[in-house]
């Protein structure tokens, strides 16, 4: 069945009879984790809200104002998946979600238009693509592609888009012969009736079952991001297309001004100001490191030349990092005093070195008081901790083993 949805990308609103209403269970995404949720299904005589399908995600909306949580198609049907039920046979109002639909046809489309000049222009076929939330990219069956050959299909793709060529769909019946002079990458295997081709004036005619542009005109501009490895050796080119390059350019600018405010300083003098700012934090941790050794060879100094030599000792440092440790064991370099090392405020890293019996024996104790888990190996034990505040007790446990 080809939808209401299909025969018209630009219906906003339509009218429908409900054919069945079925409680169910359904996955759906909360906070970018999945969740079952129970829902009714409705499917309907026919529907402008688009069934997931040939890389397209599918369309949100309303029933009668109840929102549409998921539409997956099953056979010659669009499932509609609704927190609330409505009544078998009632006319329903079924609203999409424009935003969210305008954004899939110009991806969609987009794609179409830079898959088919990618594959003319340079003899690089798609295999597949992904319309994602914010970035969509197509696979390219090629092992490589240079960035002049990127920027010259980026300016062929946008030059098509000032010549508004027209975007048409044409419905086939399965089995026409006309079928055979469009390119796909197969029907699903569920496919039934009806096939739809979308055709590019002067560019392509493809199989297609999602919702499109009817002039790349309302693409209004093709952003290429790059590209990277994909899959067998395939390569993945990352693109945008209409209100998302508008919505990107929006958020660099505003970027662009909050740097300006932090470098004060135009948008041309950034890189060198940030490259100053790295040149200059790098020369302040050089100088933090050596302070932080000649501290290190101090405490050791003095360490050594207490009288008694101690069996126990601890080190608090709130403002230490677990290099500072590792340095401390390395320039004191003696496996017979127990050293309880701890560093952060109230919550941080513990570490205790020493002999191999004592490690074994109160390493999990402390880490136990410091609220934390950590593990053990030879002549030392690490934990990251929860709770510096019984720092005391932990102190006073390995000072009563001396």
């Amino acid at each position: 069945m080809v939808f209401a949805c299909q025969r018209d990308s630009f219906l906003k609103e339509f009218t429908s009879t409900v054919l069945s209403c079925n409680p169910t269970e359904c996955k759906t995404t909360v906070n970018g984790k999945k969740h079952n949720v129970n829902c009714f299904e409705v499917i309907l005589e026919d529907t402008i809200l688009f069934p997931e399908g040939g890389g397209q995600p599918c369309d949100y909306g309303v029933l009668n104002d109840i929102p549409v949580i998921q539409v997956l198609r099953r056979g010659s049907e669009a499932v509609h998946y609704v927190e609330k039920p409505v009544k078998e046979g009632e006319q329903v109002l079924q609203k999409v979600d424009w935003e969210r639909r305008l954004d899939h046809m110009q991806q969609h489309s987009g794609q179409h238009l830079i898959t088919a000049l990618a594959d003319s222009e340079f003899g690089y076929p798609t295999t597949s693509w992904w319309l994602g939330e914010e970035i969509s990219f197509i696979e390219l069956d090629t092992t490589q592609i240079t960035n002049k050959e990127l920027n010259t299909l980026e300016e062929i793709v946008n030059e098509k888009i000032r010549q508004a060529l027209s975007v048409t769909v044409k419905v086939y019946e399965e089995g026409d012969p006309e079928l055979t002079e469009s390119r796909t990458r197969g029907l699903p295997k569920d496919h039934k009736g009806s096939v739809r081709v979308i055709t590019i004036e002067g560019i392509e005619s493809n199989m297609c079952c999602g919702t499109h542009v009817s002039n790349l005109s309302q693409l209004q501009v093709v952003k290429l991001l790059g590209f990277e490895k994909g899959k067998k050796n395939k390569i993945n080119v990352n693109f945008l297309v209409g209100n998302r390059v508008l919505k990107r350019f929006e958020k660099m600018y505003k970027n662009e001004l909050s740097l300006n405010l932090l470098l004060r300083n135009g948008p041309d003098m950034h890189q060198e100001l940030i490259e100053k700012l790295q040149k200059s934090v790098k020369l302040t941790n050089k100088k933090l490191d050596q302070t932080m050794k000649d501290l290190i060879a101090l405490q050791v100094k003095y360490l050594k030349s207490m009288i008694p030599y101690p069996k126990v000792y601890t080190i608090h440092r709130a403002d230490a990092e677990i290099d500072y440790i590792n340095m401390f064991i390395k320039e004191l370099n003696d496996l017979n005093i127990l050293i309880l090392f701890t560093i952060g405020d109230k919550e941080g890293y513990m570490v205790l070195h020493g002999p191999e019996d004592k490690i074994t024996e109160f390493g999990p104790k402390l880490a136990e008081i410091l609220d934390g888990k950590g593990n053990g190996k030879g002549n030392k034990y690490q934990a990251r901790v929860k709770n510096l505040k019984n720092l005391n007790q932990a102190e006073l446990l390995i000072k009563e083993s001396a």
